[in-house]
């Protein structure tokens, strides 16, 4: 047999047991949805996993597919033996199914990197000189901060859409000198959950000469991502977001400056020829494929855990998962609004479309004690903070956003106000009952305060014993 064929059939029995059922009608398999937690006040309950946005639970798919490949599992690429071929052809397929997903052109690369963090901090290596970036004061700090060889103007936030393109029009035909520019915007908020208006924002980028990268990683786990229908010039995700946490992420899209750029790290697998000069030197010659910059072995389980994952969630139809995920959103939101003490974060608006991810504050709380509270009373998992967002959250909270603030929780002891939020997140994993619990979770505590004591240890809110 073929490695082909081989490397098609590892994980087959896997793939078709997890694709049968219906998608629309139950959540996801993941893995952990049994999993027990202790409870202070006594006995023990089933877990509820609500912290999506952070990192995403595996699918059971993904991880049969894994599970079923590692015996084959070799290094890729150089390697003469069967396990090696079979893995690099693995590997390479796995590059065609993103491709896929992600309806890239056909003249794009596919980069497998660490995370959406690397995929930005590669794109930032390779920016042609003098490059002048324009993003967000609301993106996550990976998508903020790499920028740091390149001229960066940060744009306020916006406070609808349609000013979010209008701010950026103007910003692109002020700029000065008219040179190579980049936009980096995300397509759903990691705060609030809310879409971006990705596809004008691109064509208002074109119009003015500039590209766009495209953080796609609360937003690839929720939605389709076109890359050729937003018109985006690289799009970039992780995987511990889409359902596969085994360290791999991607950036795709326009391999120009990609092959025009020094590697983003420098060694075997990225080099094409490597020979000694007369002078003792030594003269490299680069892949000019998305191998210029993948030096190293690289992650081959983690690239094809990503795959698995967008088959996965194709298959199971993302129109049925999006109408799902609606449903989810607008209980979590209802129950919300019911509890007067309850501020949800937003720059759009009620009506924006988003996807599941929702942050609020709880007067008279501090965001750590509250969150705190849902884990150790009620088995409910989610996060607490800034989000590694901290000008957005700042300005959604009316602070004012150059304030500076902590990832974690803050030092404010429970029952103190704090400059921090709640965020709840969920997915095509999530079961309706974890939703339930949590809103009537909110409800309790908010009419009845916490059933335990707390006390602050090395910033966060625990519980005292």
């Amino acid at each position: 047999m073929s490695a082909t064929l081989n490397a098609t059939t590892v994980a087959a029995a896997a793939v078709t047991s997890a694709a049968e059922g219906p998608a629309c009608a139950e959540p996801l398999a993941v893995l952990g949805r049994e999993v027990t937690v202790p409870l202070v006040t006594g006995g023990e309950v089933t877990y509820a996993a609500l912290d999506y946005a952070a990192s995403a639970p595996a699918l059971q798919r993904v991880w049969d597919d894994v599970a079923a490949y590692a015996p084959y599992y070799g290094s890729v690429h150089r390697g003469a033996g069967y396990l090696s071929q079979l893995s690099t052809d693995l590997f390479e397929q796995s590059r065609v199914t993103v491709a896929e997903f992600l309806d890239c052109r056909p003249s794009d690369q596919v980069v497998f990197t660490r995370s959406t963090t690397d995929s930005l901090n590669l794109l930032a290596a390779v920016l042609p000189a003098d490059c002048q970036v324009f993003v967000f004061e609301t993106e996550h700090h990976a998508s903020l901060l790499p920028w740091t060889n390149a001229q960066v103007t940060y744009l306020n936030a916006p406070r609808t859409p349609d000013e979010a393109v209008a701010t950026l029009e103007r910003a692109l035909a002020d700029r000065d000198p008219y040179g190579p520019a980049l936009v980096c915007v995300t397509g759903a908020s990691n705060v609030t959950g809310e879409l971006w208006p990705v596809k004008e924002l691109a064509a208002a980028a074109h119009a003015h000469g500039a590209r766009i990268v495209l953080d796609a990683a609360q937003l690839a786990p929720h939605h389709p991502v076109s890359v050729q229908d937003l018109d985006v010039d690289w799009v970039a995700f992780s995987g511990h977001k889409l359902y596969a946490p085994f360290g791999s992420g991607v950036l795709a899209g326009r391999a120009d400056w990609l092959q025009e750029a020094d590697p983003y790290l420098a060694g075997g697998g990225a080099s094409r020829k490597v020979a000694r000069r007369e002078d003792g030197g030594v003269d490299v010659e680069w892949h000019t494929t998305a191998a210029r910059h993948e030096a190293g072995s690289p992650n081959v389980i983690g690239v094809y855990s990503i795959a698995s994952a967008c088959k996965a969630l194709q298959e199971a139809g993302f129109e049925n998962l999006v109408a799902r995920e609606q449903r989810l959103i607008t209980k979590v939101r209802e129950g919300l609004a019911e509890v007067p003490a309850v501020r949800v974060l937003s720059l759009f608006g009620d009506d924006a479309p988003r996807v599941g991810v929702i942050s609020f504050v709880v007067d008279g709380w501090n965001s750590s004690h509250f969150a705190a509270a849902l884990s150790a009373e009620y088995g409910i998992g989610v996060r607490d903070g800034l989000f590694c967002a901290h000008p957005l959250v700042r300005t959604l909270l009316g602070s004012e956003p150059q304030a500076q603030g902590e990832c974690g929780a803050p030092e404010a002891a429970p029952g103190e106000r704090s400059l921090n939020a709640i965020r709840v997140s969920f997915g095509a994993g999530t079961p309706d009952e974890h939703v339930d619990r949590f809103v009537r979770a909110v409800k309790e505590l908010v009419a009845d305060g916490a059933k335990w004591q707390y006390r602050t240890e090395e910033g966060r809110c625990v519980p005292a014993v």
